[in-house]
């Protein structure tokens, strides 16, 4: 049985982790605090730790810092578990070495994924630390983890700033770059037979963009535009590709966040194909409020075109749509700015 230390300040986020963790086959041991924590990782050396950032004594950084000072301590997976999203925490922690870092709050799947990963490749590393192939061995400087391979776009990419409405590549370039959004909102969209523009895809900061495939010189299948001042950082395919040579983890990781972003967009053609427009045009804005990361009862200044384009619907049709909204005090409108008043009424549109 794997023993996973636990150090969380929150009793009832504490007890109830445990008891996951407990009921999925782990043996847990609990920490109120960071002080309490590294005198007990020194002592019971379990095979995975746990840990929350803000807390009393001594933080989240402390205890990584100390845990990696140790001979004993500083080969065991470390994963950060916080409320603190910000690209920049995230950074620190993973710069600092940790394996990896969940956010609150944390789906239970997700955190069971990162200890069963993290213990697989301590074991894996611990069989063969002494009789590895050199050649298959993964460089220690190089990115382990998803979170690190971003870490690497933004120390040795290059940085570019787009207006709203720049292009930042269009369909038929030669794609030689793989890019990670710092800041913006991006679209990518094609035209169709009829000359109509459709949107394919909608990204926000901490998300890539560009992937076509890693061979050099494919042409972009489809265009991006800034939706709003945007900043990204851009690194060569041929880097990326050494990377994911050395890093299971990271191409494993990867896959998985393309078939997501597959996922979402077979359910956006299904619901352009069946929806009404009415529901089209709920699920839009919804839609557009969560990937420009709007909080609730707040403006967001979209254009109608993008809108009509990404719901599959004509302009016209939209315009109507958002005013029968607005006449069912669904939503404000003032010039371009839209503004959700009753959010669960709009959910609930077929």
């Amino acid at each position: 049985m794997k023993n996973i230390l636990l150090i969380e300040d929150d009793s009832a986020l504490r007890e109830n982790t445990a008891e996951l963790l407990e009921l999925s086959g782990y043996k847990v041991s609990t920490a109120p605090n960071g002080k309490i924590g590294i005198e007990k990782a020194k002592k019971e050396k379990p095979n995975v730790i746990i840990c929350d950032i803000m807390m009393p004594e001594i933080d989240g950084y402390g205890v990584l810092e100390a845990i990696a000072l140790e001979e004993d301590t500083k080969h065991i997976p470390f994963i950060f578990l916080s409320a603190k999203t910000e690209h920049k925490e995230i950074r620190k922690g993973m710069d600092m070495g940790a394996d990896d870092y969940l956010t609150k709050p944390f789906d239970e799947d997700e955190l069971l994924s990162a200890i069963e990963s993290r213990l697989a490749k301590a074991s894996i590393l611990e069989k063969h630390k002494n009789n590895q192939d050199k050649e298959n061995a993964v460089d220690e400087e190089s990115p382990q983890n998803l979170n690190q391979l971003k870490n690497f776009f933004c120390d040795e990419g290059e940085v570019s700033t787009y207006k709203k409405g720049e292009t930042i590549y269009s369909k038929g370039e030669h794609s030689n770059s793989l890019f990670l959004i710092l800041k913006g909102v991006v679209k990518t969209h094609t035209m169709d037979a009829n000359a109509k523009e459709l949107i394919t895809g909608l990204y926000k900061a901490d998300d890539f963009l560009g992937f076509t495939t890693f061979d050099d010189n494919i042409p972009y299948s489809e265009s991006s535009t800034a939706l709003e001042e945007t900043e990204l950082v851009g690194v060569s395919k041929k880097y990326v590709k050494d990377i994911l040579k050395k890093s299971q983890d990271i191409s494993l990781e990867l896959m998985n966040l393309l078939t997501d972003n597959l996922s979402e967009v077979k359910q956006q053609l299904l619901k352009m194909a069946y929806s009404s427009v009415r529901k089209k045009t709920a699920a839009t804005i919804l839609q557009f409020v969560e990937i420009m990361d709007k909080k609730p009862g707040a403006p967001f200044r979209i254009s109608r075109n993008d809108l009509s384009t990404t719901a599959g619907i004509a302009t016209e049709s939209l315009i109507r749509t958002l005013s029968d909204f607005k006449r069912d005090g669904l939503i404000e409108i003032e010039g371009r700015d839209i503004r959700i008043v009753d959010l669960e009424s709009l959910r609930e549109i077929e």
